[in-house]
């Protein structure tokens, strides 16, 4: 009754005018919802989904990593929702069976790919690339950032993933890793390898 009064003493121009004042608002706000610009109502915020369950580590991964590599992967994980550790740890293990292998770029230098550390980061032009530029950092804030520090290359190497599609499209992910489609299948063998079936904690 009040909008059809208030559109008896408008007439039909006023009434337009109004009606498009109201769309022009509801427009702003809707702008300035997604700018960032208002936020939108407690009841209307979406709930948070729960974070994704980690596996238990196997019988297998802890008698395979050492536990300071372990902690490491889990933490890691966390920073792409969804990702298990243990894909970082199949990763790990491939690529430098934890840091343990002799092999060249390891722990110094890079070797014949252009590739370093113990998560095999590409740091030149070789044909591994220079990953390690954009994904690198001082993750373990202890004042420096290496390559060979798995405190930073852990974390580097689940952005990647992330970045590339983990844990959505885990296969691009792990292949744009290492172009290998054999190295895809090997890692996500390791990861339920090391993972432990049935069950897992947050």
């Amino acid at each position: 009754m009040i909008v059809l009064g208030l559109a008896r003493a408008l007439g039909l121009r006023g009434t337009i005018i109004l009606a498009c004042l109201l769309v022009l608002a509801v427009t702003c706000y809707g702008v300035a919802q997604d700018l960032g610009l208002v936020e939108p109502p407690a009841h209307a915020t979406p709930a948070r989904k729960p974070a994704a369950r980690q596996p238990q580590p196997s019988r297998a991964a802890i008698a395979d990593i050492p536990a300071s590599y372990l902690r490491l992967y889990q933490q890691a994980a966390r920073r792409c929702r969804g990702l298990s550790w243990s894909v970082l740890a199949a990763v790990g293990k491939v690529e430098s069976d934890h840091g343990r292998t002799p092999l060249p770029g390891v722990r110094s230098g890079w070797n014949a790919a252009g590739a370093a550390g113990p998560m095999q980061f590409g740091i030149g032009t070789g044909r591994a690339g220079n990953a390690w530029a954009r994904y690198g950092a001082d993750f373990d804030h202890d004042g420096r950032q290496s390559v060979y520090d798995p405190g930073d290359a852990i974390p580097a190497a689940a952005q990647y993933l992330c970045a590339h599609g983990a844990p959505r499209r885990l296969d691009r992910a792990i292949y744009a890793y290492n172009h290998s489609w054999a190295y895809v299948a090997t890692v996500k063998r390791l990861a339920r390898r090391y993972a432990a079936r049935g069950g897992g904690r947050r």
